[in-house]
């Protein structure tokens, strides 16, 4: 068995073709999307038999018209599949038959063949992969819409997984991109629905997801980093990201320790796991740490991208999709916690907005500022703060920023999307818990103050629980 070939992962930068670039291939591909779209749409409403579907009352034709539509995503590719998972997992935000629908999306994702895995390896780790590995499965243990995962087996006998890029899929990907722009713009001109649905905004957004994963080095990066913060304060063991093999990664090729488990959204947690509020607790507290003190967070946890290890803890996978918070962007949602959930405050979020540039120069004094996010939050700040809902604060910072004329942040609306996967994780997970007063959220962020709370608390009262 040879050795690992040596490849260090130094700062890696995710390559960005223009997005707003059109020539003869976007053209065609435009051509293909109205033909299919509009192809399977009409054929899916002739199977669901259009006048049955008119005279139903409620929304027949809507479902058929949502069915179509995904079975359209599928033909079209990857990309496609893609927008139908950011649909199914961002419902509130679309019809909800469409929503529904694109839940196929999740699964319904076919494999693409071994020998096409095997020539990726070679092409980009330099060697065969009998050469690499102990063992290499040419069965796919899942399959996605950019990659695939393969079970292998490390020189020194360590079980891993290899995550493979499919063939050609960047290329092809930018191309749908810069054809699916094109196709939102003109939608928007003729559409209200396209315009109330952004659909620039949501090509804007899958751009930014894609480029981001689709250069494995950076996803690898991105993952090793997020496995070290996760140690740093020695009391998040009860969540874990799997261990990089940089030796075995390359652009289209993520090497990675195995975990056994199963992703959340594929069975009962709260009949598998004997605390499932103090699952979500442990996870929003380790996700909360990366936002405001190590400047890096998980942007995409959806449930399939989280596992209940056998071991009984919680692993998060899949670091394609992070977002990154800069010092000054770090000490606002710093200022924003501290002021919700302490002191109520809000002066310093104000000055810290102001220290971004995300304020006009007409705007009044800090204080003043404080006292209008105040009295925003005011209605969901009421008493001991029982009823705090983080989506919301998020939400309503957005809402405060336009009509200021902040600029629109993309930090804080990547982390409202996030802030929206754990509220749905809480109903089913936790219904009772409320993190705006979970002490045990905060105790890295706040040490002192935290501290100071719990002293307060009775002495069997001091656990994991209060913080």
């Amino acid at each position: 068995m040879s050795a690992a070939p040596l490849r260090l992962v130094t700062a890696p930068v995710a390559d960005r073709p223009p997005l707003d670039t059109f020539g003869v291939r976007e053209a065609a591909r435009v051509l293909m999307i109205g033909l299919v779209l509009g192809g399977t749409l009409l054929a899916g409403l002739a199977r669901h038999g259009i006048r049955k579907a008119l005279r139903r009352s409620g929304s027949g034709w809507r479902e058929a018209a949502a069915e179509a539509t995904v079975d359209a995503f599928e033909r079209l590719g990857p990309l496609f599949v893609k927008l139908g998972q950011l649909i199914a997992s961002s419902s509130g935000a679309f019809p909800p038959a469409l929503s529904t629908a694109c839940l196929r999306c999740l699964d319904r994702v076919r494999p693409f063949p071994a020998a096409a895995a095997r020539q990726i390896v070679r092409a980009d780790l330099a060697r065969p992969v009998d050469e690499l590995f102990r063992s290499f499965d040419d069965t796919p243990l899942s399959a996605a819409s950019v990659a695939q995962v393969h079970a292998c087996v490390l020189p020194d006998g360590r079980e891993a997984v290899l995550k493979i890029q499919r063939p050609g899929i960047a290329r092809r990907m930018i191309v749908d991109l810069r054809a699916a722009l094109r196709t939102a713009r003109l939608l928007e001109q003729f559409s209200h629905a396209a315009r109330v649905a952004n659909a620039v905004g949501v090509v804007d957004d899958l751009y930014e997801a894609t480029v981001g994963e689709l250069n494995f080095l950076v996803e690898a990066e991105n993952q090793r980093r997020i496995r070290a913060d996760l140690t740093a304060f020695g009391d998040n063991e009860g969540v874990m990201v799997p261990e990089v093999h940089t030796a075995y990664c390359g652009p289209r090729v993520l090497c990675m320790e195995r975990v056994r488990g199963v992703p959340l959204d594929r069975f009962d947690v709260t009949a598998a796991h004997p605390d499932p509020e103090l699952l979500i607790r442990r996870l929003v507290k380790v996700w909360l740490e990366g936002v405001t003190v190590h400047g890096l967070f998980h942007g995409d946890v959806h449930a399939g991208n989280l596992w209940l290890l056998d071991d009984g803890r919680l692993a998060m996978l899949d670091f394609g999709i992070v977002g990154r918070m800069t010092a000054p962007w770090r000490q606002l949602v710093r200022n924003m916690f501290h002021a919700s959930a302490f002191d109520g405050d809000f002066t310093p979020v104000a000055a810290s907005l102001r220290e971004l540039d995300l304020f006009p120069d007409q705007s009044s004094d800090d204080a003043a500022i404080g006292s209008q996010l105040a009295m925003v939050l005011g209605p969901i700040l009421s008493g001991e703060l029982a009823e705090l809902d983080l989506k919301t604060v998020t939400g309503l910072m957005l809402d405060f920023g336009t009509d200021s004329g902040m600029s629109g942040p993309r930090q804080l609306i990547l982390m409202g999307k996030q802030l929206g996967y754990f509220e749905r994780y809480a109903v089913t997970l936790a219904p009772d818990w409320r993190l705006g007063t979970d002490l045990f959220l905060l105790r890295n962020i706040f040490p002192d103050e935290v501290a100071a709370a719990r002293a307060e608390l009775p002495a069997a009262d001091r656990s994991e629980r209060s913080g």
